[in-house]
């Protein structure tokens, strides 16, 4: 391990820190551009066959940039869209910001460093960074903006230069050390450990604003609220987000041990899609849809007395005629992803003549992510972290979310030797109970305690459990 690491490790001061020399290299879950047509015609694009773990470059600081020390972070969606080179490759975005030239430029490498979330302590900051310093202790959001775009000054979200940390830039938070903008951190949760803290803001904050914010769908209290996989990432955390407005949570889930789950999470009413007809991919038919919108409407109406106000759709194909089909009139179906499939086919009649809204969401501002991100610091939200694997098991943990067999998040260790650590604030912790703290991690399923940071290692790492 690098000096540097250790001292991260063994909580030197920041003085310590700034001192330590950085490493040329550094270990990473990375993606090469020579791999682009590994999968050639394979229907099954196995996300274990490019996700390597072993050294990359240490890149050069821009003067608004931090560089962190990475505890702990997590998969999402976009780390198998990556891995898969669809529905394009990110080499693709990594090119297209290279050629803005400068510091920019950095990106275009034949390798990419994946991962859109991090928790972990600073130990380098560019001239230009005022906010943070040395030692610090922060959660990355996965958003960067350009503060120099008009559109940007009115909401991040909408500047043309706005892009995902890790997916369409490099440099991303599966691996040692990380490369952010000032404008990506936020302060780490005090009471949490590295791993539930780098479970948080990608998934959390794009469900605030799915639901929250003036600019998604703003629940009320009262309000009932379908949630289309109440027990994956953003399906969990819109389910604590409805409980906490005072809403009505009806959560849609694919096993009887989602359904156990999303019922400890506070889901009020939960349909499993088995049971009522929903388990095909029903997206190429639009009378099917509307015929399985019936069923599931018939459930909602008998638990809850009434249709929904919101639906929450980040499954796309499969569901999402049925959520223009259910959603009440006047309602509203806010979407964020399609990880069925993009192109949503619906009977538009049932959109324009009972004048419902379809509010397309990505990511959420840095305003946003700071005001969910106080709620986890109140302890009013809490971790939906399932299990927690080695660095050097990432690309086994990125094919159980590619393959739909996790539940909230699936953490990774970098370089957190084990699980439990990170903790300032233990009377808080202690406040509110371990048991509140990780409702989805009760499952008999031991989280993994890890090692020292893995050997690199430049293939990938296939890991199957016995």
């Amino acid at each position: 391990m690098d000096p540097l690491a250790e001292a991260v490790l063994t909580g030197a001061p920041p003085e310590q820190l700034a001192r330590e020399p950085l490493p040329s290299e550094y270990t990473a879950v990375h993606l090469r551009a020579e791999d682009l047509d590994v999968f050639g015609g394979a229907r099954d694009r196995d996300v274990r066959r490019t996700l390597r773990v072993g050294p990359v470059p240490m890149p050069e600081l821009a003067v608004d940039e931090v560089l962190v020390a990475v505890m702990a972070s997590s998969i999402n969606y976009n780390t198998v869209w990556s891995a898969t080179f669809e529905p394009v490759p990110t080499f693709n975005f990594l090119r297209k910001l290279g050629r803005q030239g400068g510091f920019a430029a950095r990106h275009d490498l034949p390798q990419h460093v994946v991962g859109s979330d991090a928790a972990g302590v600073i130990v380098r900051t560019g001239a230009g960074v005022r906010r943070w310093g040395v030692g610090d202790h922060v959660v990355v959001s996965c958003v960067q903006v350009d503060d120099q775009e008009p559109a940007t000054q009115a909401d991040g979200m909408l500047g043309a230069e706005q892009r995902i940390w890790g997916f369409e830039t490099n440099f991303g938070g599966l691996a040692h050390y990380a490369v952010v903008r000032a404008s990506q951190l936020l302060p780490k949760p005090a009471h949490l450990t590295w791993e539930e803290a780098a479970s948080l803001m990608l998934c959390a904050a794009t469900s605030y604003r799915m639901l929250v914010s003036d600019r998604g769908a703003r629940i009320k209290q009262g309000d009932v609220v379908l949630i289309w996989g109440a027990t994956g990432g953003l399906g969990a955390n819109a389910v604590q987000l409805v409980k906490n407005g005072g809403g009505i949570a009806v959560g849609v889930v694919s096993t009887e041990e989602k359904a156990r789950r999303a019922r400890k999470l506070g889901c009020d009413v939960v349909i499993n899609r088995a049971d009522i007809g929903l388990d095909g991919d029903l997206g190429d038919d639009p009378d099917a849809s509307i015929e399985a919108g019936k069923r599931l409407g018939r459930i909602i109406r008998a638990e809850t007395g009434e249709d929904p106000h919101v639906v929450f759709d980040y499954i796309g194909q499969a569901t999402f005629a049925i959520s223009v089909f259910v959603v009440r009139r006047g309602g509203t179906v806010v979407t964020c992803g399609s990880s069925t499939g993009y192109q949503h086919r619906f009977d538009n009649r049932y959109l324009w003549m009972h004048l419902k809204r379809i509010v397309g969401s990505h990511a959420a501002n840095l305003q946003e992510q700071w005001e969910c991100n106080r709620l986890f610091r109140l302890g009013h939200l809490v971790p939906v972290l399932s299990t927690v694997h080695p660095l050097a098991e990432t690309a086994e943990a990125a094919r159980l979310v590619q393959t739909n067999q996790h539940t909230g998040k699936v953490g990774v260790l970098c370089l957190a030797p084990r699980t439990g650590l990170g903790v300032t604030d233990q009377p808080m912790r202690d406040r509110i109970g371990e048991q509140k703290l990780n409702p989805l991690r009760d499952t008999g399923i031991p989280a993994q305690t890890g090692s020292a940071p893995p050997t690199p290692t430049t293939e990938p790492v296939i890991t199957v459990p016995a």
